[in-house]
């Protein structure tokens, strides 16, 4: 790793915060602007504010990154975002970190100059995910958060891109881009920058057959911040490139403070090294002071999850300390020539830059001659530039006059026409939006209602109704779905595959073999091995629910066996076209999305989940673990809100569902809706989407309730008759998500 590479990266809320984190010796800033940020409650920056953030970062050798990490619907795509990064862009923008792959491919086609860094929203575990997104274009990938250092690692030996690691603020209880939980309870979506952070409220907990327990105050799922001062060699040695600082949210005295600490110490490490590197006790103080959450831990570099890492309180604190917030400024060098019968010249530079302003002829002096003293107060000005004299040369006569007004001028002009040097590297010419990447193929109201004739209307006129998919997690309950009727196919469990082909059940039915939520490590070699020996016998292809495990297949070549689950966000159409540009069988609807934000995507290609208890957290943290210790059980707890409200939490203790494979390392939890999602009565507005097709998610029930459920939908969607009165929550198919 080359030393001048290794950034620290800092976050700001608003122009101030950015000033402060540049005076503290951030290496470069992350800002959001008015919209599509994952901060959307930050004070974020005005588009005059944040054109001048882009200009004072070069002027300082810094660099400045534009969040844009939330996911967009298709009107904002198609009518704002072009328009919204333009400026940026032109003015000189570094980079923009980026959740949603549809405007990742948007940004791509219209700004190719522009650096696109992966963002943590984005759930990239592995090393697969991470050379996929090489190849697309990415010149960075925020890490997921959860990830050890002998991860990373890994991810930097297989790709020579970047890797940008959070090493202090904020933990996520779930996976990053994973969590619904917010916007599913409270319509405040976290992949649209407004989480509610339920996870910081107080659950009680109850282990299967078990009553609850817990006091009132118990924040079951709140993590404490992260601080890893301490670590700081062994994350750069795994090949971290971006030490990353959360808190936009924060004060700017927050960000200074920190900030200044992280340049010390990332300061010693680049001069002396690891072996002579040692963090000062006030400095970790110091850090708990500025804000804790119940304390600090060092996150998941070097531990996989456990209670040391929860705030099981979630107790706020912040010391009597105030941060010294330090104003930046440049050192230039100048050189004043006065002679009289000669025009005046101020010549500055800095950075192999320089600039000249002439002022009019200097006269000899008819009375008093200007003294150099007086000359050299007045262009010692610098008032709110940004620069301040290491060096002014004034060469002149002793017997001179010039106008105070004319040397204010030629200071204004000289230090005004070296920014203008400074930041001409950095302009960019004007771009123009193409239609094929934001416009093209757009639907006129009738074709998004569903209108005969258009694009989604593919299977309309099917009497029989759209085919019906089931989805299965319970291995029992997956046998007796295979030898239901009126099943178009069935999304298995590893260990449900291998005994429907023992028994001879798999004909007339597509199978698919569904992978984890997660996926982290390598894939076992029998998954692969027998998966491909599954596909030769008639199985149809995967269920694929992360990067990294769509990667491990198109590795292999087998992505146009691959169905993209509801995590694998297709929010709008340039997502819809990415992953259809990848050859793949079909897209997921997302979850957060209303009926007329569906209609108007592109859903060919696509299949609506109408039913099933929605995953609303995935979490490398395990409520089992943390509460009652570790037995490997594959349990399901259950936790209780203060409204009385009971949340499923499944303990994925072998994520690969295969039976003779040991316990996993990256086991992790899904925490599900307390009420099932159902769209029985809405089978009118179902079908005028144009989807493919329908699928059915069995996870938590037992095999007598999967059938019965199966059975009432069959009778609506495929024989039309009445629904009955069973309750389910819509989600956001009416409501939307914030």
């Amino acid at each position: 790793m080359k030393y001048n590479q290794i950034e620290l990266l800092a976050p700001a809320g608003s122009y101030e915060g950015f000033l402060a984190a540049v005076g503290a010796g951030a290496d470069a800033v992350y800002v959001g602007g008015t919209a599509f940020g994952a901060r959307a409650y930050a004070r974020n920056f005005q588009k005059e504010e944040l054109l001048r953030a882009i200009d004072m970062s070069h002027i300082h050798g810094k660099k400045l990154y534009l969040t844009v990490n939330t996911l967009l619907k298709n009107r904002e795509l198609e009518s704002r975002l072009y328009d919204y990064v333009a400026p940026y862009y032109e003015a000189g923008l570094d980079a923009v970190i980026v959740q949603d792959m549809g405007v990742f491919r948007f940004l791509r086609e219209q700004f190719p100059d522009l650096h696109l860094h992966a963002s943590t929203q984005m759930a990239v575990t592995g090393p697969e995910g991470m050379k996929f997104l090489e190849e697309k274009g990415a010149s960075r990938v925020v890490a997921a958060r959860e990830l050890s250092l002998e991860e990373l690692a890994r991810m930097h030996k297989a790709s020579g891109i970047e890797i940008e690691a959070f090493v202090h603020g904020a933990l996520c209880y779930s996976f990053s881009g994973q969590c619904l939980m917010s916007s599913l309870i409270g319509g405040r979506s976290g992949n649209r920058g407004r989480c509610a952070q339920p996870c910081r409220l107080p659950y009680s907990t109850a282990l299967p057959g078990k009553g609850f327990k817990g006091s009132k105050d118990l924040c079951a799922l709140s993590l404490k911040d992260i601080c890893t001062v301490d670590i700081l060699p062994e994350i750069l040695e795994a090949g971290v490139t971006s030490l990353k600082i959360e808190g936009r949210m924060k004060q700017p005295g927050y960000t200074a403070g920190v900030t200044s600490v992280y340049r010390k110490y990332l300061d010693l490490y680049l001069e002396k090294g690891g072996e002579n590197y040692q963090v000062e006790e006030n400095d970790r103080r110091y850090l708990l002071e500025l804000f804790n959450r119940g304390g600090s831990c060092s996150g998941y570099y070097k531990m996989q999850r456990g209670p040391s890492m929860m705030a099981f309180t979630n107790e706020k604190k912040t010391g009597d300390v105030l941060a010294e917030i330090t104003k930046t400024k440049e050192k230039i060098y100048g050189n004043l020539i006065l002679f009289p019968g000669s025009p005046a010249i101020l010549e500055v530079s800095l950075r192999g830059c320089s600039a000249q302003a002439w002022g009019a002829e200097v006269q000899y002096a008819r009375s008093q001659p200007m003294e150099e003293g007086r000359i050299r107060k007045q262009m010692e000005k610098l008032g709110d530039t940004p620069f301040q004299w290491e060096r002014l040369d004034i060469q002149m006569d002793g017997n001179i006059f010039i106008p105070v007004k004319t040397l204010n001028e030629m200071r204004r002009d000289a230090l005004a026409s070296l920014e203008e040097q400074l930041l001409k590297p950095f302009r960019r010419e004007p771009v123009r939006c193409t239609e094929t990447a934001g416009t093209a193929d757009v639907r006129q109201p009738d074709d998004r209602a569903g209108k005969k004739d258009g694009k989604n209307s593919d299977k309309r006129d099917n009497k029989e109704g759209l085919p019906l998919y089931v989805s299965c997690e319970q291995k029992d309950t997956a046998l007796a779905l295979c030898e239901a009727e009126g099943i178009e196919g069935l999304y298995l469990t590893f260990e449900a595959m291998e005994k429907c082909f023992a028994k001879g059940i798999t004909s007339g039915k597509e199978l698919y073999l569904t992978l984890p939520y997660v996926t982290r490590g390598d894939m076992p070699d029998r998954f692969l091995s027998q998966a491909e020996m599954w596909l030769e016998r008639g199985m149809k292809g995967f269920l694929v629910r992360n990067l990294e495990s769509y990667a491990m297949l198109r590795e292999r070549g087998l992505q146009s066996k691959c169905v993209i689950d509801h995590s694998l966000y297709t929010w709008n159409d340039q997502a819809v076209r990415f992953w259809r540009e990848e050859g793949i069988l079909k897209n997921t609807v997302p979850l957060e999305l209303n009926e007329g934000e569906i209609a108007h995507r592109d859903n060919r290609g696509s299949e609506l989940l109408v039913y099933g208890y929605l995953p609303l957290m995935l979490s490398a943290q395990c409520v089992r673990k943390n509460l009652y210790g570790c037995n490997a059980g594959q349990e399901r707890l259950r936790i209780q809100d203060r409204l009385g409200k009971e949340f499923p939490v499944e303990c994925q203790c072998r994520p690969w569902k295969m039976v003779n494979t040991e316990n996993q390392e990256y086991c992790y939890n899904i925490i599900y809706n307390s009420i099932p999602y159902g769209l029985l009565k809405e089978k009118q507005q179902v079908e005028a989407l144009g989807t493919e097709s329908l699928r059915l998610s069995f996870t938590i029930e037992t095999t007598e309730e999967a059938l019965g459920i199966l059975k009432d939908f069959q009778k609506v969607y495929q024989k039309g008759e009445k629904p009955g009165n069973r309750e389910f929550t819509k989600g956001h198919f009416k409501r939307g998500a914030e």
